[in-house]
Formats: C-alpha cells, sequence, structure tokens
C-alpha cells in the first residue's frame, strides 16, 4: 500500500494518508493520547523520517521552529546518507536549479544547468542548495552529512547524483551516473532512463 506522507491528504484511488494511520500507530505503541505529525517528507514521493508526537501543543511548538528557522535562513535539519562512490572534495555545497518532469508515469527531478530568469519567476525550475561533509569513507562508498539550505522534494537524491555519488539503494535517481573505464560521469537528463526503485 502506498502511503502519502502528507497529513493533509486523505488519499486517493486506495491510498492511505498518514495521518489515517496515527490512531493504529498510537494504539500499537500502547499511547493514551492521539499522535501528531510535527514534520514529515514534502511528498509522496519521497521517504524518510516522520517525527511525531503525542502533545498537541508540543507538536505546534515544533512546527513553528521549523518554519521559523527556515524563514530566517537556519536549517536544523542534518541528515546522512550512503553513498556509491566518494566526492572529489571532502566537503563543499551542491547548488543547482532543479525542476520536476513527467516522464512517462513517472516524475523525476531533473537539473538545469542555466535556469533563465522567467523560469525560475514562474517557478517551473528552483535554485536549490546543499552543503555536504564526508564523515567517512570505505570500499568506495562514503558517509556524507547533508545540510539542505533550500526544500525541494528529491533534492538530496539529485545533489548526490550531481555529486555523481548516487545514494547507496536508489535506483530512480542514480540512472544518470555512467561509468567509463571505472570513471563516473553525468550522463545529459534525456540520455538517462526513468528507473523505478527496486
Amino acid at each position: 500500500v502506498s502511503v502519502s506522507p502528507n497529513p493533509g491528504v486523505a488519499g486517493s484511488g486506495g491510498e492511505l494518508s498518514l495521518a489515517a494511520l496515527l490512531p493504529a500507530l498510537g494504539r500499537r505503541l500502547g499511547l493514551p493520547a492521539e499522535l501528531h505529525v510535527v514534520k514529515a517528507p514534502a511528498s509522496r514521493e519521497s521517504s524518510g523520517l516522520v517525527l511525531l508526537s503525542s502533545c498537541r501543543d508540543t507538536a505546534e511548538r515544533l512546527q513553528r521552529f521549523f518554519s521559523e528557522s527556515r524563514r530566517s535562513g537556519r536549517y536544523p535539519a542534518t541528515y546522512c546518507a550512503v553513498t556509491v562512490g566518494v566526492p572529489a572534495e571532502r566537503e563543499g555545497e551542491v547548488c543547482a536549479g532543479l525542476r520536476r518532469e513527467q516522464r512517462g508515469d513517472a516524475v523525476t527531478v531533473v537539473p538545469v544547468a542555466a535556469p533563465s530568469r522567467r523560469s525560475l519567476a514562474r517557478k517551473e525550475v528552483r535554485k536549490t542548495l546543499t552543503r555536504y561533509r564526508v564523515l567517512g569513507t570505505a570500499g568506495g562508498c562514503a558517509l556524507l552529512q547533508l545540510q539542505p539550505r533550500t526544500a525541494f522534494p528529491g533534492q538530496l537524491l539529485a545533489h548526490l547524483t550531481l555529486l555523481l555519488c548516487p545514494a547507496l539503494g536508489d535506483h530512480a535517481h542514480s540512472a544518470p551516473v555512467g561509468r567509463v573505464l571505472g570513471q563516473p560521469f553525468l550522463l545529459p537528463a534525456k540520455a538517462a532512463r526513468p528507473t523505478e526503485q527496486v
């Protein structure tokens, strides 16, 4: 069953919403109070952690904290990812224009090398920024700390692909990274076939 992480969406076509699952989850955990979503992935296509609270006031305070942090340019969320490949630099930033593109039945996140002012003004393309730092490496893989400075669905996975180090187990976004003589390179977005997550 596909689960929509957006607590405000009831789900359609047989999909369940996260909000619909909260009462059963609360009972299963033996909690006396109802659960409230504090923070969840931005879209149905995203996976990730969901922060819940059994106290409505606490949930609302934390939601305000995240909103105010974003508005003031502070980004309290830090993520870790295991990547296939090691970035050339131990730390840095990935700044890229991204847009969502429909390809068949799938929606993919596509980097835009030089977005026009018009596409940015129409919000067809969003400027995105992620800071990263390599925490460790082993066997051709790396553990990266990621701090997104903007919020765009699929941003972190797309930025890892732009580093030529897709997230381990991410089949949908790693397709544009090819290899020649063991060296990774980025395929043009149109040449990369969309693949499904396994």
